[in-house]
């Protein structure tokens, strides 16, 4: 049977098994590679459902696939089949201030979301590194999160009610539009963070937040990595819970200060970027001062400022952290791997101290930046990839970084997702869980076609 035809026919056209353009779909911003046999690009729930009723039919894998910026293969294909590429879906079918949500499809790019929303004095607080890129279906399918979760949640706190495509094209809602329901199962939690295994997203109504009138950036640096870590504790039991909590490791430090030496950041320590905001300039204050004094005793110097140039320089410095690390050494690459690692508040100190451990014994660089303020650690690696040898170090490294999470409590992923990448620590992580996991996979993708290969699943 001609499944490129068949294909062709249900998304009228908007179809390449070119194999130049397939290369373009091996790979996200992983290590994970995998080549599809074909790329779709619906347009329409009806297409997504004809198209997995066909692939069902057919044992055809299917893969989803928003911008491609996940970094644990979630969205690469590796056992071939059908790419769905979401990217033509991406309109914002309604804004309702009144009842504080949108409705989007999965294609929307999450900065676009935010740009249409900023008029009206609302925002859609997740906000990952890869705003600028990512799309709505993506950060549902893995629960991304970013640099202001702590104070605003994740992804998931803001998914009122998914449109799905079942594996057999059936399609189904998950939730309601109003703010909370008592219905049974939440089936929007259990697609959010699913990575496609379970069905693909085609429409999301989401809750919004209002803006914040009001910002302050108290950078702090400390002698210490671990001082550094022991900040978070503190600040939360001084009663302040900013919006955003983030570290930059004296290696971090190091690597935005040669991309621009003229950047705003010490120079003689590890540093945490902490921000408050809120509606009212009195309590913004406040909580300003509340969290400086709580890290005074432990810290080297204290920065405090309002000034939104100021603000967007260092903001912006951080999020070219991860694509600025050849800085650091031209012979080296930064692999991602090992390298979203969660732990309790707490054990933060321990899980640095431990990071550095690890790849001291190792012999193998590291940088530690991230999102302390949920304990998320992220973990950069470097090595010259031309080199086998230190591909082994850098794969026991990252084993040895999974496994010290877990024994502290700990996850082997806080916001990245499992994708391919993970799926031989699930078992360790979940338990029992797992088993679960694998028989909600059963029961709704009975014969295993939507992306085969992630979560450990199969």
């Amino acid at each position: 049977m001609d499944h490129y035809e068949e294909l062709k026919n249900i998304c009228e056209g908007r179809i390449t098994a070119a194999p130049a353009e397939l290369c373009c779909y091996a790979a996200d911003g992983s290590q994970i590679k995998g080549k599809p046999d074909y790329v779709v690009f619906p347009k329409t729930t009806d297409e997504v459902s004809q198209v997995l009723a066909y692939a069902n039919k057919h044992l055809i894998p299917v893969t989803t696939r928003g911008a491609g910026t996940g970094l644990a293969g979630g969205a690469v294909p590796v056992r071939g089949g059908i790419l769905l590429d979401m990217s033509q879906m991406n309109q914002i079918l309604s804004i309702d201030i009144n009842d504080i949500q949108v409705t989007v499809e999965p294609g929307l790019v999450a900065d676009k979301l935010n740009e249409t929303l900023k008029p009206y004095g609302f925002f859609f607080p997740p906000d990952p590194g890869s705003a600028a890129t990512c799309t709505i279906g993506g950060q549902i399918s893995s629960n991304a999160s970013g640099m202001r979760c702590v104070k605003y949640g994740t992804t998931k706190n803001y998914v009122l009610d998914l449109e799905v495509v079942l594996a057999d094209g059936t399609v189904i809602h998950t939730g309601t539009n109003c703010l909370k329901s008592s219905i049974g199962y939440d089936l929007s939690r259990l697609y959010v963070g699913s990575e496609g295994t379970l069905g693909v997203i085609t429409k999301a109504v989401l809750k919004i937040s209002p803006l914040p009138k009001f910002r302050k950036l108290i950078m702090i640096s400390f002698p210490s990595p671990e001082n550094a870590g022991l900040s978070v504790s503190r600040v939360f039991a001084a009663g302040v819970v900013p919006s955003a909590c983030e570290i930059l490791d004296k290696t971090s430090v190091s690597i935005l200060t040669k991309l621009d030496p003229d950047v705003i950041f010490p120079r003689d320590g590890d540093v945490v970027l902490f921000e408050v905001d809120g509606s009212s300039k009195n309590a913004v204050d406040e909580s300003a001062e509340l969290l400086a004094s709580a890290c005074e005793e432990i810290s080297s110097s204290i920065l405090i400022t309002d000034d939104p140039v100021k603000m967007k320089e260092i903001w912006d410095a951080r999020r070219l952290l991860g694509a600025a690390v050849s800085k650091l050494d031209p012979t080296k690459t930064r692999i991602y791997v090992g390298e979203d690692l969660g732990v309790p508040i707490q054990k933060l100190p321990q899980m640095i101290a431990k990071v550095y451990e690890i790849t001291n014994e190792i012999g193998i660089t590291p940088m530690i930046y991230g999102h302390v303020g949920d304990g998320t650690v992220h973990v950069g690696l470097f090595i010259d990839v031309l080199d086998k040898d230190e591909w082994k170090k850098l794969d026991i490294a990252a084993d040895r970084l999974h496994l010290a999470a877990i024994e502290l409590g700990g996850t082997i992923s806080s916001e990245h997702g499992i994708g391919a990448a993970r799926g031989m620590y699930m078992e360790k992580q979940c338990g029992s869980a797992f088993g679960v996991m694998k028989a909600i996979k059963k029961t709704l993708d009975p014969n295993g076609i939507l992306n085969p290969g992630k979560l450990g699943l199969s």
